[in-house]
């Protein structure tokens, strides 16, 4: 992770912590239309309830019960904390744009503890250094342990450094994805701030608009 993003990270991870949530992933990067940070946030893992609904046909055990869903209300929580947070850090010097949303179904993965908990599902992962003459890997993720994460793919079995890693994320599975917000929906038909199969909540707002770079 660079310096600055480390940075951020350490700035917005309170602050989501405190809402009750969990900083899945923190991208800042310059685009087209100038520079963005993007916060993932979720719930975390223990705030699955006991109690919750089971998916009819669900395989894996983590996916047999619905977790609350990230809100708007939460994104924008989090979006007006941080925002304020920022502007006093001053750690960015120029207009920027802040977005904060939920990790959707495609879901980011960056600390140890996210390829454990998401251990038996498809992810796709690359590295910036090549591992066994590759950067780019496919499959079925199993876990990862001192800091090395173990995927299978290709009918092998690849131990990947968790630091050599720049970009992992699930593979969507849109069969278990449509029985989940269909249980949503039976439990709740008025509810609709996931935006439909996949949908990631969001919150945005621009900030340092009356700064410039110094």
């Amino acid at each position: 992770m660079r310096k600055e993003t480390a940075d951020l990270w350490k700035l917005a991870d309170p602050y989501v912590d405190g809402a009750g949530l969990e900083l899945v992933e923190l991208q800042y990067t310059r685009e087209s239309e100038g520079w963005t940070l993007r916060v993932f946030i979720d719930r975390p893992t223990d705030a699955r309830p006991t109690d919750a609904a089971r998916l009819p046909g669900a395989s894996e055990p983590d996916a047999l019960f619905v977790a609350p869903a990230i809100s708007h209300e939460d994104c924008e929580r989090v979006s007006r904390d941080l925002s304020a947070a920022l502007d006093v850090a001053n750690l960015i010097g120029h207009t920027y744009r802040l977005e904060v949303s939920s990790p959707g179904i495609d879901r980011p993965l960056r600390r140890e503890k996210d390829f454990n908990r998401f251990s038996g599902q498809k992810v796709k992962i690359r590295t910036g250094d090549p591992v066994d003459g590759r950067r780019n890997f496919s499959g079925t993720l199993r876990g990862a342990h001192e800091g090395v994460v173990d995927i299978e793919g290709d009918g092998q079995s690849y131990k990947v450094p968790l630091d050599f890693i720049v970009r992992a994320n699930l593979v969507p599975d849109w069969a278990a994805e449509f029985r989940r917000v269909g249980s949503e929906q039976a439990m709740s038909p008025d509810r609709s701030h996931r935006g439909g199969a996949g949908g990631a909540t969001s919150a945005s707002v621009h900030n340092g608009s009356d700064r410039s770079a110094s």
